[in-house]
């Protein structure tokens, strides 16, 4: 909305409206955060397969191109695992164009909640073929308690 239109426009009011409108865009007043959106786009851009063992849960992530450096796998707060990186555009070479440019370049992750009997000490992830491989072991399942049997002394 315009409020010069309405004769306003030399107000003090208006110049701090304004001034606010400017610095935080006017799309972004319903838009959500750019963090969260470029979260989003990271972790739809990130197939990943999740198998389950008996001893263990699997993430297999296809990662063509990439280097261990490029590759991060985390265990943050409350058992999530966070798999994360950054794909960069190749330099280029003088006298080197691009035709056509396919491959996606830029941040990924992925994030998993995992189950209360997850092994978060007993983790690997290792990158073969252009694959990452992230196995997570399983705890052993816990002892059934025992009975105990308490004697009853006569008073």
């Amino acid at each position: 909305m315009d409020l010069r239109l309405m004769g306003i426009d030399n107000t003090p009011l208006f110049h701090t409206l304004q001034h606010m409108m400017e610095a935080a865009g006017e799309d972004s007043v319903n838009a959500p955060p750019k963090k969260y959106v470029r979260d989003a786009k990271a972790m739809a851009a990130t197939p990943v397969d999740v198998k389950e063992y008996p001893d263990s849960y699997v993430f297999v992530v296809d990662m063509p191109g990439l280097k261990s450096g490029d590759i991060k796998v985390q265990v943050e707060e409350d058992n999530v695992l966070l798999i994360s990186g950054e794909r960069k555009r190749e330099e280029e070479k003088e006298g080197v164009k691009f035709i056509r440019m396919e491959r996606r370049v830029g941040k990924f992750m992925r994030k998993f909640s995992l189950p209360e009997n997850a092994n978060t000490d007993a983790i690997s992830a290792v990158c073969q073929d252009g694959s990452l491989t992230v196995t997570v072991q399983k705890l052993p399942p816990p002892e059934p308690k025992k009975s105990k049997t308490i004697q009853v002394k006569v008073a």
